[in-house]
């Protein structure tokens, strides 16, 4: 290796002033840095380094982007992702041969010069005057590396990129100075070690590592002579010189990197010779890009990751920042997702509900305590629409995540109206009676003052009459129950309950101050629900979902990553008095299909206005789940429709959702701890005790039951998406349903 040269011991003014002095005495300013003579007239007008010195001495080297990363939570790759394909490595990592090759191509006297080689130039001057054109430059290793440097901090910036790159005498003054800056500061081995680590090699590939495995799926420390060659000839025009599109005219250049290897002594004749003899012999590897590529069906949690990195003011203090940090990549992302949920919750959304099917279904894991996000899984798969019923719409999500703008959650709101309810000091014996059909009360109580309306709400069956205790109601999710019940609550207490359960609107809005909450009539998503609920089974705490867990740095280095924040949401018997409401839904209730027999479990259906939507939200008390089937668009009513190739009357929560969350479950706890719930003794209306702490008797985790034929209904309250119904003041059109 050459010494380290600083450019023969003149100052940085006094170089530019010879190289420019130079090049105006040959007649072609700057000629040798592939400049047109025509431009030299340019410089004749200005022919002095006037300006040179303010222009500023220190060049900004961003960090190179490469790939990052996304693991699930036992170190298995979920994804890679990238702006720009590279992996940076150290030189001792590159063959010598492609070390000898780029060099010998690119600037063979790079050992013998400075930043500027002045023979090099003299000789481009020379070819292109006899040409008659740019024939030949002679831009060193630095120059091209400085210039690349623009290029990359230019990111997808495409009139920046123009800049980086246009011929100009200004941009080339500008890389002078700063290419006598890096070889003052950095020597001969590390601009060479960053140059291959910078360049571009055609098909998606920065970087000398990411084009071995792209052309040769192998590290570039194995590369061979005629590899490196190949490799090395690129450089010059990756498009004209691509080998897996254009292996001719690639040959010609590899033979011609070779020659010129043999002409500066790197290699012998005989060995120049013999490795032009050869084929080309590609393995090509496709690049694996982005959540597309993600395994086992978590194309959409990836992007979530993506959107929580960009959302998140840890990971830098504006948008802009947190883009250009993701951008550059080369992080190691450790999530929350485990691979044994993610796997059962695919292969339960994928059986039940086919990708073809006018409905989809989406559903989302969390564990309690700790709000980890541990499995999300939708029907219609990730993707461009390159294939049909592809989305990238995830439907688990907020829309400020990527999601869409939520789907009412029907009945699966009731057991917040009865938490707000215990929390106020009403008992779980009270009693309503709960007739079929009633005049919904007013006036009731708000945040703001009082809301004054009227409507009728019936139960969705006609045997559905009372009196109700709370636990019976809940049971069978009695709409004339609740509707009596937050009337005597107020609506504050329940919307401040769902705020203290992260229970929010899916759009980011409020939720309105309306009676007809009660029905479930404001767009969430299922991640919300599920987040929610698991409040309930960690016993009135609630934590905020997350999905990363750690991030290592480029350098090795661990980040700072965002915490899950916990907060009492409710008092423990309350929680407690609500596990053991909503184990009876799945006892003797609306959710009979979604039961665990091999562990306790609880939880509760919902079906929509119109039944445009149902859901299943449950948990144990080690892991919370949502499931929501629907129509994305709320336009296809669930009646008599095929849903994974079972045709259906009317679909409601407990019937399609419920097997779905019960699979999933099964799959995700399966070989876990069961541990049981703490519940209180509540009395029904007659004045028997009954504790449900005793899981379901039977011995595996299919369903317990049938389904449950209900008849068709007059429109009534308590709709927001659905279509015709009663007006309801302060809602939406529409009616609810039981669950």
């Amino acid at each position: 290796m050459g010494k380290k040269r600083d450019g023969g011991g003149l100052t940085a003014t006094q170089q530019a002033a010879k190289f420019l002095g130079v090049s105006v005495l040959a007649g072609a300013v700057l000629a040798g840095l592939a400049l047109p003579a025509a431009g030299a007239l340019g410089l004749a007008a200005k022919g002095t380094v006037e300006g040179f010195d303010d222009i500023p001495s220190n060049m900004k080297t961003p960090p190179l982007s490469q790939q990052t990363k996304i693991l699930d939570a036992d170190g298995g790759e979920i994804a890679k992702v990238y702006f720009r394909n590279r992996t940076v490595v150290d030189l001792k990592d590159i063959s010598p041969y492609m070390r000898k090759a780029i060099v010998a191509i690119e600037d063979s006297r790079f050992y013998q010069h400075g930043a500027v080689d002045m023979k090099g130039i003299l000789r481009a001057v020379n070819k292109n005057a006899q040409s008659g054109g740019v024939s030949q430059g002679a831009s060193t290793l630095t120059q091209q590396y400085v210039k690349n440097v623009f290029v990359e901090e230019a990111g997808n910036d495409k009139d920046k990129v123009a800049e980086a790159t246009q011929q100009t005498i200004g941009r080339k003054v500008r890389e002078l100075k700063y290419a006598i800056q890096v070889e003052k500061e950095l020597g001969k081995k590390k601009i060479l070690q960053n140059y291959l680590n910078i360049t571009f090699f055609g098909q998606q590939a920065y970087g000398v590592e990411a084009a071995a495995q792209r052309y040769f799926s192998k590290p570039a420390k194995d590369l061979n002579l005629q590899e490196s060659a190949l490799l090395a000839g690129i450089v010059q025009s990756p498009s004209r010189y691509d080998p897996v599109n254009d292996p001719e005219e690639a040959t010609k250049r590899r033979n011609t990197v070779l020659q010129r290897m043999a002409d500066v002594h790197d290699v012998t004749q005989a060995q120049a010779d013999a490795a032009a003899k050869k084929p080309i012999e590609l393995h090509v590897s496709t690049p694996r890009n982005g959540c597309i590529t993600a395994v086992d069906g978590a194309g959409f949690f990836c992007d979530y990751v993506r959107e929580a990195f960009l959302n998140d003011p840890v990971f830098g203090k504006t948008p802009k920042a947190r883009l250009a940090r993701w951008q550059r990549g080369g992080m190691t992302i450790r999530t929350t997702l485990d691979p044994q949920a993610q796997k059962s919750v695919q292969k339960s959304v994928s059986d039940h509900v086919y990708d073809s099917d006018p409905v989809a279904t989406a559903a989302a894991l969390v564990e309690p305590g700790t709000g980890k996000i541990r499995g999300m899984g939708q029907s219609r798969p990730y993707g461009f629409k390159v294939e049909e019923h592809q989305t990238q719409l995830n439907l688990s999500v907020d829309g400020d995540m990527g999601g869409g703008a939520g789907y009412q959650p029907g009945s699966t709101f009731k057991p917040v109206i009865a938490a707000a309810a215990l929390e106020q000091g009403v008992s779980p014996d009270k009693v309503y009676p709960s007739p079929y059909r009633m005049q919904y009360p007013s006036p009731v109580s708000t945040c703001k003052g009082m809301w004054n309306g009227s409507a009728p709400v019936e139960n969705e069956n006609r045997s559905e009459k009372g009196p109700y205790g709370m636990k019976e109601a809940t049971a069978k999710s009695v709409n004339t129950y609740f509707v009596s019940l937050i009337s005597d609550v107020g609506i504050c207490p329940v919307t401040k309950m769902a705020d203290k359960m992260g229970i929010k609107r899916a759009d980011g809005k409020d939720i309105d101050q309306v009676p007809s909450i009660t029905l479930g009539t404001q767009e969430m998503s299922p991640l919300t629900m599920a987040a929610g609920y698991a409040a309930f089974a960690n016993r009135g705490e609630y934590c905020t979902p997350v999905a990363i867990e750690s991030i290592t740095g480029p350098d090795g280095k661990a980040m700072k990553v965002p915490q899950t924040s916990c907060r009492r949401a409710m008092s423990e018997k309350t929680a407690d008095t609500i596990n053991t409401l909503l184990q009876g839904v799945v006892e003797d209730g609306t959710g009979k299909e979604a039961g665990l027999s091999s562990r306790p479990s609880a939880g509760k259906t919902g079906t929509t206005d119109g039944r445009y939507a149902a859901w299943f939200v449950g948990y144990t008390p080690n892991m919370a789940g949502a499931v929501w089937v629907g129509d994305p668009e709320h336009k296809r009513r669930m009646v008599d429709i095929n849903i994974g190739g079972r045709p259906y009357d009317k679909v409601f929560g407990g019937q399609v959702p419920g097997p779905i969350w019960r699979d999933a479950m099964a799959g995700a706890l399966a070989g876990k701890p069961a541990p049981g719930f703490h519940t209180v003794p509540i009395r029904d209306p007659k004045g028997k005790k009954k504790d449900r702490a005793k899981p379901p008797s039977r011995t595996d985790d299919k369903p317990g039951g049938g389904g449950i034929d209900l008849p068709d209904l007059p429109d009534v309250i308590g709709g927001g998406g659905g279509n015709g119904g009663w007006n309801w003041p302060g809602g939406g059109n529409g009616r609810g349903h039981n669950g």
